[in-house]
């Protein structure tokens, strides 16, 4: 199998440059206005896209083009502002550090190898010095915290530095909590904000999907308290703590506006890696279809010998005589062992997805569909001369099947739950934006719109095809600086809908993509 499993390029293409193409337009004083807001004040609550984190990391010139602060820098045109405060990392490492040792993973760069191609590889061009044992003395405008679900930012001592080795605070936090008990809505509502946005929820299920729906659906259960780190919220909980915060937002009179949860299916973590990337020759997809015609007999024979009625035996065993073509064939997955499939596997359908961090190395070398080893050869040999195997060789010929594991795809079932958990998510978001007078701004439209033809700027055009599409950063989740100033001027035209205001557009040409470095691990 080792030859014929061949990937659709996406690191071999050109990418868009780092650098800016465009200068932005002259401003003019007094040409613009803040309407009926009040923009003197803005803070900004969220997870990693609104800190501005990208590359699988945070740090400084991600967190200087977070859509927050470029939109902060828009407002200042049309009235004075405060300064809008950032903890800012001490480095463009990413990392982050406890106590002097590392914790979390520098950023991503996109590396060119010996062979030419460029690929994502970890930072190591310097050493990261962020460490969360220096508590930074805020008030910070961006309370944007990585990793945050809804209900963490209610919760009390999640920026309790005691609680990052328990997981039960965020070593992000603890940089920037005003008191090791407080809670980042508490942070916010001390600044007395004249103006604020809100996006979180993309966590909620964020986790959920990119490991593969290797977590627990809580629907059904309102007790956060209980959740796992992978685990879907149940949309009851997210509907009373998202209800809470923007109620508490609005109680002194601020303004402010919602943004919902884009579809994660359609980002690149997901889209990147095709499911029908087993491509075959014709004379392999032959081999392979005996193969699994071989499998299809050998269990039929084992379920006779267990009671199964030779009937019974076939149409349970029909399932496993997989047929292969000549092209592109969808890789196997690993399924739940169920009276209706004994062995645990079938071939992917069109909508199922593969992760962006799946071994690539291992699809090539039968990952997702069978690992032959001599031993296996062996046996097959001796059934294509009529030989009867042992029930020892039988089972050597079932154990090369090479499912994908759960961890590394979604199934149908895992995104019909992301989808449900999703909708109900953002109903409960535009309705509270539309109750209480909020703009509101349609992220999942966006996003969608990056993934089917992209959205043009002066110099090009930016999508969502990983690492030369330019919206995306090398983690595949993240924005780029083009993609977080494509967010901050959806967010802005909302705004000026809403309130009346002509809050100028950023240049989305100004700003950059992914960054090159030779400097990696």
């Amino acid at each position: 199998m080792k030859n014929y499993i061949k990937f659709l390029p996406f690191l071999a293409m050109g990418f868009l440059s780092c650098e800016p193409e465009l200068d932005n337009p002259i401003d003019e004083a007094d040409f613009y206005t803040a309407g009926e807001a009040d923009f003197s004040n803005y803070v900004a609550l969220g997870n990693s896209l609104t800190a501005g984190y990208a590359d699988g990391a945070l740090y400084i010139t991600g967190q200087e083009n977070s859509y927050p602060n470029i939109m902060a820098q828009q407002f200042a045109k049309v009235q004075v502002t405060n300064d809008f405060t950032q903890p800012l990392m001490a480095d463009n490492a990413g990392g982050l550090l406890l106590g002097g040792t590392q914790i979390l993973s520098n950023r991503r760069v996109l590396a060119v190898g010996a062979n030419g191609n460029p690929s994502p590889q970890i930072y190591s061009g310097m050493l990261p010095t962020t460490d969360i044992t220096n508590v930074l003395s805020g008030p910070f405008n961006n309370l944007g915290v990585p990793g945050a679900k809804s209900y963490h930012l209610g919760f009390q001592g999640y920026g309790n530095i005691a609680g990052v080795p328990l997981g039960t605070a965020n070593p992000y936090f603890v940089r920037f909590a005003s008191a090791p008990q407080a809670t980042v809505i508490e942070d916010a509502l001390a600044q007395n904000p004249t103006f604020f946005s809100l996006w979180i929820g993309n966590n909620d299920v964020l986790g959920y999907a990119t490991n593969g729906g290797a977590g627990v659906d809580q629907t059904g259960n309102l007790d956060p308290g209980t959740y796992g780190a992978n685990d879907i919220t149940d949309p009851n909980v997210f509907a009373s703590v998202y209800s809470s915060m923007v109620t508490a937002l609005i109680t002194n009179g601020a303004d402010g506006v919602l943004m919902n949860i884009p579809d994660v299916t359609t980002i690149p973590y997901f889209t990147t890696i095709p499911n029908n990337a087993l491509v075959l020759d014709t004379e392999t997809a032959a081999n392979l279809t005996g193969f699994f015609q071989a499998v299809a007999g050998i269990f039929a024979q084992g379920a006779i010998r267990d009671g199964a009625s030779p009937q019974q035996a076939q149409a349970l065993a029909a399932q496993y005589a997989i047929s292969f073509s000549a092209g592109p064939n969808r890789f196997l997955i690993d399924v739940p062992v169920s009276q209706m499939n004994p062995l645990g596997f079938r071939q992917m359908t069109e909508e199922e997805l593969l992760v962006l961090t799946i071994n690539q190395q291992a699809l090539t070398q039968g990952y997702g569909s069978v690992v032959l080893t001599p031993e296996v050869m062996q046996v097959l040999g001796l059934l294509q001369q009529g030989g009867q195997p042992t029930p020892e060789q039988a089972q050597l010929v079932l154990n090369a099947v090479s499912g994908i594991d759960d961890k590394d795809a979604l199934d149908n079932e895992e995104i019909e739950n992301i989808a449900v958990a999703t909708a109900a998510y953002n109903a409960t978001i535009k309705g509270l934006a539309q109750e209480k007078g909020l703009a509101f701004v349609d992220i999942r439209a966006l996003i969608n719109q990056l993934a089917n033809g992209g959205i043009a700027f002066d110099a090009g055009t930016i999508n969502a095809t990983f690492v030369t599409g330019g919206a995306f950063s090398l983690d595949g989740v993240h924005a780029t600086p083009r993609g977080y100033a494509a967010i901050a001027n959806a967010i802005l035209e909302s705004i000026n809908t809403t309130y009346g205001s002509t809050v100028p557009k950023v240049n989305i040409g100004n700003y950059g993509t992914v960054t090159l470095s030779n400097d990696v691990q």
